[in-house]
């Protein structure tokens, strides 16, 4: 963070002070919902709101029984294998379609690159229950709703968009050259881009599958949708349990999911300075 000048003027340096501490607002704004259900995540009693022991930070208002829950109940479990099964497959199809797309759009002699990069980008831009609703009507036509492989193939069309995004701006700083030489070396284009293109555009691949992970692992409204009571996933679960019965376990699980995010999340930032380490975009 750069310093004040000492040659500011008075303008500026209120500026430069208020600036901050409207960020830190925004922050603050944004961070709380999610750290408040930290703490209460190990209460010791089935309420959602702080207890006098907690309060007074004494040992017997903390506990790990909702973390035991969760890890012991049967419905939990069968919820959290569910999402486990299903999002791995949804982000190993949107990895693999999604890359292809953003090299295919990434050729400048594509007609209409800019129409069809719009309509694939869609789904992160129309309204999720437009997409789940459309989704539902039209699996229901064919057979697909209420099946593994609607919900994998629903939440794979979510995460499309964010591999085309991340692949896209990784091919940005990409050197057409290289393909080039190595086609002249005599590779063909499949040994080309495992070998040329692949090891490049990988952290940006490995990016965008993360993100369309966590969509499809965090995701409620087009499981409720498509899916049916066989495809119960971890968020499924957890709505199910603030609506029918209010359970602290939720809380434990929120948590989990909260921090398993920000790993991702973090896996990410490192694969993006990774990435513009490769194209000389920032110092090594």
């Amino acid at each position: 963070m750069s310093a004040l000048p000492p040659y500011a003027t008075p303008g500026q340096r209120v500026w430069f002070y208020s600036f901050r501490v409207i960020c830190g607002l925004i922050f603050f704004f944004l961070i709380a919902p999610i750290m408040v259900i930290i703490p209460l995540s190990f209460n010791a009693q089935d309420f959602f709101t702080f207890t006098p022991e907690m309060l007074a930070l004494k040992p017997e208002g903390y506990s790990l029984k909702h973390y035991k829950d969760f890890f012991t109940n049967s419905d939990w479990q069968a919820a959290l294998w569910n999402s486990l099964r299903i999002a791995p497959m949804a982000t190993l199809l949107s990895v693999s379609f999604g890359t292809l797309a953003a090299i295919g759009l990434s050729q400048t002699h594509v007609p209409f690159r800019r129409t069809i990069m719009a309509i694939l980008i869609s789904p992160m831009i129309v309204p999720l229950i437009i997409s789940a609703a459309g989704m539902y009507f039209f699996y229901s036509r064919i057979g697909l709703q209420g099946t593994y492989l609607g919900v994998v193939l629903a939440h794979a069309a979510l995460g499309i968009p964010f591999v085309i995004i991340t692949v896209t701006a990784t091919l940005v700083g990409f050197d057409r050259s290289l393909t080039r030489a190595s086609a002249s070396l005599g590779a063909d284009p499949v040994r080309t881009f495992f070998k040329v293109q692949m090891p490049l555009i990988l952290p940006g691949v490995i990016s965008g599958g993360l993100f369309a992970f966590i969509t499809s692992f965090d995701e409620v409204v087009v499981v409720l949708f498509v899916g049916s009571a066989g495809q119960k996933t971890l968020p499924w679960q957890m709505f199910t349990g603030l609506r029918e019965q209010i359970s602290p376990t939720i809380l434990a699980v929120a948590t989990i999911l909260v921090t398993v995010s920000i790993l991702l999340l973090a896996t990410v930032e490192i694969l993006r300075r990774r990435s513009e380490r490769l194209r000389g975009m920032s110092p090594g």
